[in-house]
């Protein structure tokens, strides 16, 4: 069956017990009314007043990195991450949400709201972008489905669909976009460095797997805007150059060092970089998460957690999960 027409399913225990440090208080972040509001919600946060430790990505420097780590490779990466971060928000809350985290009596982020039209977002990083031409791949990569034609919004609902289009992938947390029915209420704005920055939208996006335990959910989306994408190509190419770069320079001292850094959208507002580092990796089950002191806020859900140094295959990337009783940010669970 084509990934076209086969359902993203979403994954559960399989028998095995829910990983305890994937219980905290998650950070997407809630609001009503107009957008404006949540420039107040970022105003008036509680859990970092100030936002002192979150720098703009347009204002991001070398001074702004650890002294042992002011060189041009690693600036780069950070700066190339924060280029293809994106505001993630959802306007939609499934029914198919559980009551409670699998083998818990933890209540499950949304499952009594299915009928709220509260709006939530988090942030995401793109990845793997590709491009098409009447059918054909120009740039192969496994995962990517073969449609005739591109299969956004507006090409769906039209009688001469485009014969070009992008297609790139982001893996998000399941408490952020849980299935289809969430996705289909799905938005992605790109670019959004700045207050007045041009409004990007991506608004098709599809489920491609998700598993509640590890918080993780692989999402497809696309566009028939060229300009966009040959830039997102290009973004995502030297993306991949300066990562490959890093994780050579930093590999054999990534347990001494342990630095980290996150691009999120703090209360749905314009791009940060923190960069902190990680406290504590667990092994479970043949998975990885982390905990750290990197700062996060509501809207840095499901925010790319970049391990200087450890790779993380293009499809098993670390999501940010929330923050437990004791202050420590914590990430969803990938394979290393």
């Amino acid at each position: 069956m084509s990934s076209r027409n086969r359902k993203a399913k979403t994954e559960w225990t399989n028998g095995k017990k829910l990983r305890k440090e994937n219980i905290g208080e998650h950070e997407t972040q809630e609001w009503e009314g107009a957008d404006y509001n949540l420039k107040k919600k970022y105003k008036n946060c509680t859990k970092n007043p100030g936002h002192s430790q979150f720098i703009p990505v347009y204002q991001l420097c070398l001074r702004n990195l650890p002294n042992e780590f002011k060189e041009k490779h690693l600036f780069q990466l950070i700066k190339a991450a924060a280029n293809l971060a994106v505001l993630v928000t959802v306007t939609l809350i499934s029914p198919n949400r559980p009551k409670f985290w699998p083998r818990t009596f933890q209540s499950y982020p949304y499952n009594k709201q299915s009928h709220s039209r509260k709006k939530r977002c988090g942030s995401r990083r793109i990845l793997n972008v590709s491009s098409y031409k009447n059918a054909n791949k120009h740039n192969r990569r496994k995962g990517f489905s073969n449609y005739e034609n591109c299969w956004c919004k507006k090409c769906q609902d039209s009688d001469t669909p485009s014969k070009e289009w992008w297609e790139f992938n982001m893996d998000t947390a399941a408490h952020v976009v849980f299935d289809d029915i969430e996705a289909s209420q799905t938005t992605l704005r790109l670019f959004y460095d700045r207050d007045d920055s041009p409004v990007v939208i991506v608004d098709k996006v599809s489920v491609v797997h998700a598993n509640i335990v590890d918080d993780f959910c692989e999402l497809k989306c696309v566009t028939c805007d060229q300009e966009l994408g040959n830039k997102l190509i290009q973004m995502w190419k030297h993306f991949a150059n300066v990562w490959f770069k890093v994780l050579k320079k930093y590999k054999n001292s990534r347990s001494k060092h342990k630095l980290n850094f996150i691009v999120s959208d703090p209360h749905g507002c314009t791009k940060k970089v923190t960069v902190g580092e990680w406290i504590k990796k667990r092994n479970n089950d043949g998975k990885t998460s982390f905990n750290y002191t990197t700062c996060t806020c509501p809207g840095s859900s499901a925010a790319q957690v970049q391990c200087v140094g450890y790779y993380v295959g293009w499809m098993f990337n670390l999501v940010h999960s929330g923050t437990t009783n004791d202050g420590f940010n914590f990430s969803g669970a990938t394979i290393f």
